[in-house]
């Protein structure tokens, strides 16, 4: 596997303690998940039926404020991995520094791959990807620019996983547009990564591609008995989008009575420069916090936001010492 987030197994190889004992800041996960209540039996033990799955994408598609055609799959990850067939073979242009599963994806079904480093230089590609906002540095690009650079490019996927919380960026209301793909994440904004479930949206032919190789029950019962109840519930989803603002103003003060510069970040999320990462990251763990750093540029430290109440107490008096 590469490297990712949320590798508590090495934060405990290396400083001890049990999962449970951790709070792990390495991920762009929300720490105050949705409340799920109870799920019925059949959701567990029945095969999902067309029209629950039906409902699972008219509640997506009124949450991401799009009449286009969508599928869900299994995490955002999961269409991914299905990227390579969307087209014939050719140039994969991928806005970086991103990332870093789309690369090597794409390279291993022949691919050619280019990382560049402005929207200007995806031009002529095959497929051309960015993230918006962009993980790990948050930056932003406005809708307009995007719509731009797609009669530009041959395939333009744009991977909105952080951006529920800034709904302003999203192109989803435009994803009917030939050439124009969607992906969502449900697990990162609702706080249940472990559910597996992200969305597909775009146009009909694409859509039909990515939901014939996902097979006929791309996710569980579960995932669209919870991901319809949090999907339609657009006073959690305000309230969330309002305390991540906050918190981020929060976390950004602690970073800079550190000393660290902030670099960028989305809602959920936060990338500092530091003298030394490695050194941050040992300082926060040896409080059993885990944090993000990047083997690609020793001074990156980044830092989802706490959740509860005590994971900012322990934050803050980790940081003091």
């Amino acid at each position: 596997m590469r490297e990712h987030g949320g590798n508590l197994d090495l934060a405990q190889q290396r400083f001890g303690g049990r999962a449970d004992d951790w709070i792990d800041l390495s991920t762009g996960i929300n720490r105050l998940p949705y409340p799920v209540g109870e799920i019925g039996a059949h959701h567990w033990q029945a095969l999902p039926s067309r029209s629950e799955i039906d409902a699972l994408h008219l509640a997506a598609r009124q949450a991401y404020r799009t009449s286009a055609p969508i599928v869900a799959m299994g995490g955002a990850q999961a269409a991914i991995q299905l990227l390579p067939q969307l087209a014939p073979r050719g140039r994969a242009g991928i806005l970086a520094p991103t990332y870093n599963e789309y690369a090597p994806v794409l390279s291993a079904a022949g691919w050619e791959v280019e990382e560049v480093r402005t929207l200007d230089a995806l031009a002529g590609a095959n497929l051309a990807i960015l993230i918006n906002p962009n993980n790990p540095d948050g930056r932003r690009y406005a809708p307009k620019d995007l719509l731009a650079l797609l009669p530009r490019v041959g395939h333009l996927v744009i991977d909105e996983s952080f951006a529920d919380a800034v709904p302003e960026l999203s192109l989803a209301p435009e994803a009917g547009r030939p050439g124009l793909l969607i992906l969502r994440s449900f697990g990162k904004f609702y706080g249940l990564a472990g559910l597996r479930l992200g969305f597909a949206i775009g146009h009909a032919d694409d859509i039909a591609k990515l939901a014939a190789a996902s097979g006929p029950w791309p996710v569980s019962g579960a995932a669209i008995a919870i991901g319809c109840r949090a999907l339609r519930d657009d006073a959690w989803a305000n309230a969330t989008s309002v305390r991540l603002v906050r918190d981020c103003v929060r976390l950004d003060d602690l970073g800079k009575s550190q000393g660290w510069r902030l670099v960028g970040g989305a809602p959920l999320f936060r990338l500092y420069e530091t003298a030394d990462a490695r050194a941050a990251q040992e300082k926060l763990a040896r409080g059993q916090i885990w944090s993000r750093v990047f083997a690609q540029n020793p001074t990156w430290v980044r830092l989802g936001l706490p959740g509860a109440a005590a994971e900012w107490t322990r934050l803050t008096e980790v940081l003091a010492r």
